[in-house]
């Protein structure tokens, strides 16, 4: 018995050593990156500089195709003519007059997209943008002609059969007018093609057909050749780490070295996006529980000491829109919103994410995410009188939206 005690102990010790939290070492400067690769990295910037202010910021982006729709669920009894009616594209009202018992959530902001899944197949996906709750009703289609589909008065339906798990149901779509896509005011645009522009949307952080495994960077890496550096580099943009539990920290470790081999060899585009890796904790992991996310830091004032517009940057990758480039970076609304509450710029910040919420120009959908990101922000910030006066703001901007989005907000 003892024996078994020892060995499940030492199990236990194994497991945890493993699967412990280790966050980057701080150099004297009070950076992750030491004096001398924040000197290389100032120097990158410097010279690149006159690249981006010659970057052609008068790309045209478009919104996300979204429109208001209606959510409607069929009882049980009535799905088989119910399925029926919709097929035919019976309208709404008559609809509701004929199965006066089906439900109805209506005024719904809806999202058309199209990728693919992880069977590499092409799909489309309709999904509310849930103002209530985290998970909202979506369909999901292989049938890819969807999406570019009229649907004015149209339905589009989620019928599930009985299972041992679950009892038939149908529930659809209703939508009274078409998806739309907007362009993005200029002003907004501009911070999208400058994040474009700073992150380099010709370069991947990783190259193709990778390997999982793990590459270790020797303690005398500083030390190096230049050569030796750069195959480095290549073998750690070849290997894919996932993490084996929410407190393994080598995810991130792997990503901070290729940020540092990235900044001794004077490659920019990929330090660049290693470091956003790491602040919107972009990382491959068999499970993460909530319990770990706070001890994964942001790392925003790394990127304020370099000669860069944060600002733009980060709300630039905050954006959602149809037509990004290629390897465009979006940012995680959630660890974006605690990084910019780290930030030393902190009133440009709020004005501007204001700004962002309550500008009718722009389109509902990223209103509704700089309102998420602004929440965000502002609940990870340290003074409760701050937090306070922010919600009082965030207050006025929300009543600048249609009456039943606010509402809804409001009641939050």
């Amino acid at each position: 018995m003892k024996n078994t005690i020892t060995l499940f102990a030492g199990l236990i010790f194994s497991l945890s050593a493993y699967c412990q939290v280790g966050e980057f070492k701080v150099y004297p400067n009070g950076l992750i990156y030491s004096e001398q690769t924040m000197g290389k990295l100032s120097h990158i910037v410097d010279s690149l500089n006159l690249k981006y202010k010659n970057c052609h910021f008068n790309t045209i982006f478009y919104s996300k195709s979204q429109t208001i729709g209606h959510i409607v669920k069929v009882n049980k009894s009535s799905i088989e003519q119910a399925t029926k009616d919709m097929e035919s594209q019976i309208p709404l009202d008559d609809f509701l007059k004929k199965y006066p018992e089906a439900s109805i959530e209506r005024n719904a902001l809806i999202i058309k997209s199209t990728y693919k899944n992880y069977e590499n197949i092409d799909v489309v996906k309709f999904e509310e943008r849930d103002l209530k709750n985290d998970y909202g009703f979506s369909i999901t289609s292989e049938d890819v002609s969807l999406y570019q589909k009229d649907f004015t008065n149209k339905w589009l339906m989620d019928y599930r059969e009985k299972t041992s798990y679950s009892e038939e149901s149908l529930t659809a779509f209703y939508f009274p007018t078409n998806f739309t896509s907007v362009p993005i005011p200029q002003k907004y645009a501009q911070m999208i093609g400058y994040s474009d522009c700073i992150v380099d949307t010709t370069t991947a952080k990783f190259k193709d057909d990778l390997k999982p495994g793990w590459v270790d960077l020797p303690e005398n890496w500083a030390s190096l050749s230049d050569k030796k550096k750069a195959k480095l580099l290549d073998e750690m943009r070849s290997t894919k780490v996932i993490g084996g539990c929410s407190l393994d920290s080598r995810p991130r470790e792997h990503a901070i070295h290729i940020a540092l081999l990235s900044a001794e060899t004077y490659n920019w585009e990929v330090f660049l996006k290693a470091h956003l890796d790491i602040m919107n904790d972009r990382f491959d992991r068999m499970s993460d529980g909530s319990y770990a996310w706070e001890q994964r830091n942001t790392y925003i004032k790394e990127l304020e000491e370099l000669n860069i517009n944060v600002t733009d940057l980060i709300l630039g990758i905050t954006f959602r829109i149809e037509n990004p480039a290629s390897n465009h970076y979006f940012g995680s609304i959630g660890r974006v919103g605690r990084a910019l509450s780290e930030s030393n710029n902190r009133n440009e910040i709020e004005s501007t994410m204001l700004s962002l919420v309550s500008d009718n120009e722009l389109d509902v959908y990223n209103r509704l995410l700089f309102y998420f990101l602004f929440r965000n922000y502002n609940l990870n910030l340290k003074d409760k009188g701050i937090q306070t006066a922010n919600n009082v703001k965030l207050a006025a901007a929300i009543e600048t939206f249609p009456n039943f989005i606010s509402e809804i907000l409001l009641e939050k």
